[in-house]
């Protein structure tokens, strides 16, 4: 007669001061980090005593982005350019980083868009790449790395619930991301691990600006003035609710809507 084998329940998810000030001393890594969102989140990171690791793809940007933040006192912020999407390149830099912490994903944009008549099987897997399997080999490569009350945030969209024509494959895709928060939050749960995805509306950032063909602040200022609060989200109020996320430990499986209203209207 054999003897049932038991398995010991893990620990509880520790309790941390669920405000960013609780982030200090924590190592946090941004992947699409040199511009927009990503970058005001590590700023704000940073300003809150967070080590931050920036990820891009172009390391001029990069660069730049991290010299930015390093004017400002505070910990130490290294930049590693590479693919969001390249789950081998992001498990080097992760060994090379040390501990980690938190990490956002904010890469990824709105490629495949099109009438439905017009879309190609082509363009629809490189969509679905881009963002499904950008977000999966994220949570892939940084999951093992990540300690017991360690989070993962990822981005969508409100054209999710509020969809416009020629969006389809796009929409998708960024639907598909919201759909693996859940799965994801529960899968890693045993590990005390968090997932989460903030829902954007328009914000105000370098890849807003060209997808609408803005091109002055004048421009941005007109166009944000027929939404409800009378203009676009700053990349630093999108950041916030990262962070938000990344602090407060018991938040988990969530989409967070920022939109200002947006989706109201």
């Amino acid at each position: 007669m054999t003897t049932p084998t038991t398995t010991a329940t893990p620990a509880p998810i520790p309790v941390r001061v669920p405000m960013p000030a609780g982030l200090r001393g924590s190592t946090a890594v941004i992947v699409g980090g040199s511009s927009g969102i990503g970058l005001a989140a590590a700023a704000l990171l940073h300003a809150v005593g967070a080590r931050v690791v920036l990820i891009g793809r172009d390391p001029a940007r990069l660069s730049r982005a991290a010299d930015r933040i390093r004017a400002e006192e505070g910990p130490e912020v290294l930049a590693a350019p590479a693919d969001g999407g390249d789950e081998h390149a992001l498990a080097r830099i992760l060994e090379q980083a040390g501990s980690v912490d938190h990490v956002l994903v904010t890469a990824g944009g709105l490629a495949g868009a099109g009438p439905i008549g017009a879309l190609t099987p082509e363009a629809v897997r490189a969509t679905l790449d881009a963002r499904v399997w950008g977000a999966l080999a994220a949570v892939r490569a940084v999951a093992p790395h990540l300690p017991a009350g360690g989070s993962i945030t990822l981005t969508s969209g409100i054209y999710t619930v509020k969809p416009i024509p020629g969006m389809a494959a796009p929409l998708a895709a960024i639907g598909a991301v919201e759909t693996l928060t859940g799965a994801l939050a529960v899968e890693l749960a045993p590990r005390r691990l968090r997932v989460n995805t903030v829902r954007y509306g328009s914000v105000d950032t370098p890849l807003m600006r060209g997808a609408a063909g803005l091109r002055t602040d004048q421009a941005v200022a007109e166009a944000g003035a027929g939404m409800l609060l009378g203009r676009f989200a700053t990349p630093e109020e999108a950041a916030a609710t990262a962070v938000f996320l990344m602090a407060n430990s018991y938040l988990n499986g969530q989409i967070i809507t920022v939109d200002g209203g947006q989706s109201l209207v």
